[in-house]
């Protein structure tokens, strides 16, 4: 076991260092390829034997408290793991494979929030949220790809708006991917009947300033959201949509109706990361396709029209390029 922790370690520590977002496995029958993806390339970085895989991935399901014993069905956990006196969650998930069970690791620092300036590229749109930060009551939306800084832009938002004024802020999610101070995060554990509607009614008798729900899923929540909006509550979450127009029609299938989006819908961002160099350190930035006032009235109405995507980053490229940023490839 001794030998198995080792080799934990030393991929973990080689992720961090190298600012992975996540780990791969793909086992065959003699040897297992790993890959980590680094600001959002998937990087081929070793090889090692399958009976040492065995060995890592039965020591990963222990200690995220997963059945070791059951290999033909999807599994999730978490484990927290520590390097350099900093914390990590690790969300482990496995996945049958017809040779091997194959395990992907996403890999969420604990310690600190990065700040908004950090994250986003133009602050011009760092201003733009705070503004929709400043309402009392309303609904504030981000969608994007996995990956693409959702949860974190959320945060930020979150710890912002703390050091501003004092507010009780509430937060739903599946999994919780770093723990805050002074936020309540509750967890939802449908097992355990705590679904996100559930979370919701109960997080309302808590007296919130501030909600945020991790993810519509339904239009049950949907639905809870929006209540929870209309009753006066800020509500922050996240959505899966193309863009920010399709946000919009996804809260539509849904049976929100046009009236309450137009009553409670503050704004909506869709995020994307592109690298960048910045100070001689490659990284990724976001870049928002954000909507308020006239066009997010237009766009509830169903009058505004998306642009199409190849459009779009070519539009987000020149802006990158007039900042100085050139070396922007795709978005991730």
């Amino acid at each position: 076991m001794n030998h198995v922790t080792k080799l934990s370690d030393d991929l973990f520590q080689s992720a961090t260092k190298q600012h992975a977002s996540d780990i791969h496995f793909y086992p065959y029958e003699q040897e297992t390829e790993i890959y980590f993806r680094i600001h959002g390339k998937r990087t081929f970085i070793r090889t090692i034997l399958t009976k040492q895989y065995q060995l890592l991935r039965t020591f990963f399901k222990f200690s995220a408290n997963m059945d070791i014993g059951e290999s033909r069905k999807p599994q999730a956990g978490t484990m927290i793991w520590s390097f350099e006196s900093k914390d990590y969650a690790l969300r482990i998930s496995t996945l049958p494979h017809y040779q091997q069970e194959t395990i992907a690791i996403r890999i969420l620092p604990q310690n600190d929030t990065l700040p908004l300036d950090y994250l986003f590229l133009f602050p011009k749109q760092i201003k733009q949220m705070r503004r929709w930060m400043s309402h009392e009551s309303g609904l504030i939306l981000i969608t994007g790809a996995t990956g693409s800084g959702k949860s974190s832009t959320l945060y930020s938002l979150l710890e912002t708006e703390m050091k501003e004024r004092p507010c009780q802020i509430i937060s739903l999610e599946d999994p919780i991917e770093r723990k805050i101070k002074q936020i309540l995060q509750v967890q939802i554990n449908e097992r355990a009947g705590i679904s996100y509607q559930a979370g919701l009614k109960a997080a309302l008798r808590h007296d919130p300033d501030i909600l945020m729900v991790g993810e519509i899923r339904d239009k049950e929540t949907a639905h809870f959201a929006v209540e929870a909006a209309l009753t006066g509550h800020l509500v922050l979450s996240t959505l899966h949509a193309k863009n920010a127009v399709g946000t919009i029609f996804r809260l539509k299938e849904m049976g929100i109706k046009t009236a309450d989006l137009h009553q409670i819908l503050i704004g909506v961002g869709a995020l994307r990361l592109i690298p960048i160099r910045r100070k001689n350190k490659q990284q990724r930035s976001a870049i928002g396709e954000l909507i308020e006032g006239i066009h997010l009235t237009k766009a509830i109405e169903g009058s505004l029209q998306a642009l199409p995507e190849k459009q779009q980053f070519k539009n987000l490229q020149r802006k990158a390029f007039a900042y100085g940023f050139t070396e922007t490839i795709s978005p991730q």
